[in-house]
C-alpha cells in the first residue's frame, strides 16, 4: 500500500488541539490524527488500524512537556526554531523514538516550530510524565537524534549530475534507518526494499517528486508499507532532496539508549 499526500491536501485537513494550555495546529497527512493533546483512558477504541502522520505547528514559546507514546515514531523539524530536550531542533532535525521511550520537552522558540510526527501505527495520545509513569513499559527504550541536515537550493540541485545518498541514521539490526537522497533535475533511482524494515515515510525536503497524480512539492509525503516493492523516485525539473525514514520491523524494535548520530 502506498499513501501519497500533497502538502496542499494536508493543509486542507488542518485543525487545532490544546497542548499544555496552548492552541496547536495540526495538518493531517496519514491516518487519524489525535483528537486532543493528551491521552484519555479508553481512547484505544478509536484505533483505525492505520499508520499515523501529521505536521505540528507549535506556537511561539509553547512547551510540550516530556512524555511518551505507544508506537515507534519519527519526528522531523522542518521550519522555525526550538529544542528537543537540551538539543537544538532546527531544520532539518530528525529524531526517532521507540514506543514507550520518554523524550522532550519540545520547546518552541520566538518563531514557533513546525515538525512532522510520523508513527508506525495509530497512537491513543501523549502520556505525560510524571503523571503517566505507571503506564510506561520499560526495557525497550531507544532514541536517535540527528540535526544540522542541510537542504540544497535550486542552483545546487540543478548542478547535480547523479543521485547522492547521505546516511542520517545507520541501518540497525531491526531495520531502523534514515537517509536523505539528493537528485538533480529529472534524475531517477530505486530506494531500498521496504521489507528490510517496518515501512517507510518519504518527505520532500526541497524540490519536486514526480508522482502519477500530480507533482509533489516541499513537505509532501509518501508512506510505503513493507509489502510494497521498492519505490522508484523521479525528481522534477527543479531537482529533489528526499528524506527516507525507515521504521524497525514490527515486533523487533530493540533497545539502544539515546544517541546523536
Amino acid at each position: 500500500m502506498l499513501i501519497v499526500t500533497s502538502r496542499a491536501d494536508a493543509a486542507a485537513r488542518s485543525r487545532q488541539i490544546v497542548v499544555n494550555g496552548r492552541d496547536y495546529t495540526i495538518d493531517e497527512y496519514i491516518g487519524s490524527a489525535p483528537k486532543r493533546g493528551i491521552y484519555i483512558e479508553g481512547n484505544e477504541a478509536n484505533d483505525d488500524g492505520r499508520p499515523q502522520g501529521f505536521l505540528v505547528h507549535q506556537p511561539p514559546n509553547a512547551v510540550t512537556p516530556a512524555h511518551f507514546h505507544e508506537p515507534n515514531q519519527f519526528q522531523v523539524f522542518v521550519s522555525g526554531n526550538g529544542r528537543m530536550g537540551a538539543a537544538p531542533a532546527k531544520p532539518l532535525t530528525v529524531q526517532y523514538a521507540n514506543g514507550h521511550t520518554p523524550y522532550g520537552p519540545i520547546v518552541a522558540g520566538e518563531e514557533g516550530v513546525q515538525y512532522f510526527t510520523l508513527r508506525q501505527r495509530w497512537d491513543p495520545g501523549a502520556k505525560y510524565l510524571p503523571a503517566a509513569r505507571d503506564l510506561l513499559r520499560k526495557g525497550n527504550q531507544r532514541t536517535r537524534l540527528k540535526g544540522g541536515i542541510p537542504v540544497a537550493d535550486v542552483a545546487e540541485r540543478a548542478a547535480r549530475t547523479s543521485p547522492v545518498v547521505e546516511t542520517i541514521m545507520k541501518e540497525e539490526a531491526d531495520g531502523l534507518a534514515a537517509w536523505i537522497w539528493r537528485f538533480g533535475p529529472g534524475a531517477k533511482a530505486v530506494l531500498p526494499e521496504p521489507d528490510k524494515g517496518g515501512g517507510q515515510y518519504l518527505i520532500v525536503a526541497a524540490g519536486t517528486l514526480v508522482s502519477e497524480a500530480a507533482p509533489l512539492d516541499r513537505l509532501s509525503t509518501v508512506y510505503i508499507t513493507p509489502e510494497e516493492q521498492a519505490y522508484t523516485v523521479k525528481a522534477g525539473e527543479d531537482g529533489l532532496d528526499l528524506l527516507v525514514l525507515q521504521f524497525p520491523r514490527l515486533g523487533e524494535a530493540i533497545s539502544g539508549g539515546a544517541s546523536r548520530v
